[in-house]
């Protein structure tokens, strides 16, 4: 059958806490943020890979707290004293290591929302030690915050997160598909994202369902999700 011009649908991720499952590598992670209330000093780091689940649970404790979520880059020109008015969640703060505006201001805002009486919730790939920054003084912050991580999957984690992604593009795939990739792919969250999405793009084109046929042609034309 010749190629079609699919169309390309934003994925729509489901963010709900039913929709995240727990697995022994991210089950201390979700007791912290589902007790928010207790967290040392009312704020927690969340760490993890690309993928791993941090943006999902920034939203699952956003619906517990009635918390603001809001990407670090946007800081720097963020209404400050607004922000600290409420709890939030500031996502990939090693995006801003370097620039001196974004960096002042999430120090400014840690200290205001803290003093306001509110929690706040900061997301980063790497531990804190390496995120990069500059200021000592939010460097120090940072450092004194409880922290937990997300570790990298395990086979029953990264058959449910391939499982919600497909879920996510309304897609389908045959039984035999998931433990397929497994034994095949790059076992990572962001290989999961990468292969998922070439899935997708392979289904709309060739307007076949997602196979294990398709998942074969897919992994040998290179789409897979190395990295």
């Amino acid at each position: 059958m010749a190629q079609q011009l699919g169309l390309d649908l934003p994925s729509r991720p489901a963010l709900g806490r039913d929709d995240f499952f727990v697995a022994p590598s991210n089950a201390i992670a979700v007791a912290m943020i589902e007790g928010w209330q207790a967290w040392a000093g009312r704020k927690l780091v969340l760490t993890g890979p690309p993928g791993s689940g941090k943006t999902h649970l920034a939203h699952v404790w956003a619906n517990l707290s009635g918390a603001q979520i809001i990407d670090a880059a946007d800081i720097a020109t963020a209404d400050i004293p607004a922000l600290a008015q409420g709890p939030l969640a500031v996502e990939n703060i090693p995006a801003i290591a370097g620039d001196t505006t974004a960096e002042t201001n999430l120090f400014h805002l840690h200290n205001l929302a803290l003093a306001e009486g509110h929690s706040l919730l900061l997301t980063g790939a790497p531990a804190v030690p390496h995120w990069g920054l500059h200021l000592p003084d939010l460097t120090s912050r940072m450092r004194a915050a409880t922290a937990a991580a997300l570790e990298a999957p395990d086979d029953s984690l990264l058959t449910a997160v391939m499982a919600k992604l497909l879920a996510d593009r309304q897609l389908t795939p045959k039984p035999d598909v998931i433990p397929y990739l497994l034994l095949r792919m790059d076992r990572s969250f962001a290989a999961a994202g990468d292969l998922v999405a070439a899935l997708d793009a392979a289904s709309l084109a060739l307007q076949r369902p997602v196979t294990r046929t398709l998942a074969a042609q897919v992994l040998d034309n290179g789409i897979s999700a190395a990295r």
